[in-house]
């Protein structure tokens, strides 16, 4: 499960930023702040733990090429890319700025929806480690594994989707994260 970003960011303040805290305007300023640094955070997470199960993926396209399986590997490049251009959204995605004197102000409710759109994303992250390990039983017991590519593709295009539409909460619509799902 995904720790609370923003606790753990607000219980970092220091007693000066605690201090400052108490001028009039400044709190709700500096409370958005501590939101979207919360979702940086819960972002990288996001990122660094899609990135592992990249590399579980590239290890068993490695297995396949060393085992002269070299015709399966199409699809699991397919995969691969949508795995690596996921992480790259996710880790480069717009965070809610809108700094003291910006002329469009990203209110503290957008910033909540975003934290919890993007904490709603972590469950795909079990579901991804999941295909992973279905492709990797496959492979262990020397079968092909296409159908179970073809469901974590499926999964990734789903999610991506999923995680382009907070743009739109930025924006002050709010969309339901739906939670993606393997196709049928």
């Amino acid at each position: 499960m995904v720790d609370d970003y923003r606790r753990t960011v607000e219980e970092s303040q220091s007693g000066f930023e605690r201090l400052i805290g108490s001028i009039p305007g400044y709190k709700g300023y500096k409370e958005r702040e501590l939101r979207r640094e919360a979702d940086a955070l819960l972002r990288r997470y996001l990122a660094d733990s899609l990135a592992e199960q990249r590399r579980r993926l590239v290890g068993l396209m490695t297995r396949l090429a060393d085992g002269g399986r070299i015709e399966e590997l199409t699809p699991f490049e397919r995969a691969n890319l949508k795995l690596e251009t996921l992480i790259d959204r996710i880790s480069t995605a717009a965070h809610g700025y809108a700094g003291l004197f910006d002329a469009i102000k990203v209110r503290q409710r957008e910033l909540d929806a975003l934290y919890d759109y993007d904490a709603a994303l972590a469950d795909s992250i079990d579901r991804v480690a999941d295909a992973i390990d279905a492709i990797e039983a496959r492979i262990a017991r020397g079968e092909q594994a296409s159908a179970e590519v073809s469901a974590l593709t499926g999964l990734l295009q789903e999610i991506s989707e999923t995680f382009g539409k907070r743009a739109e909460v930025l924006a002050g619509r709010r969309p339901s994260p739906r939670r993606a799902t393997p196709p049928s």
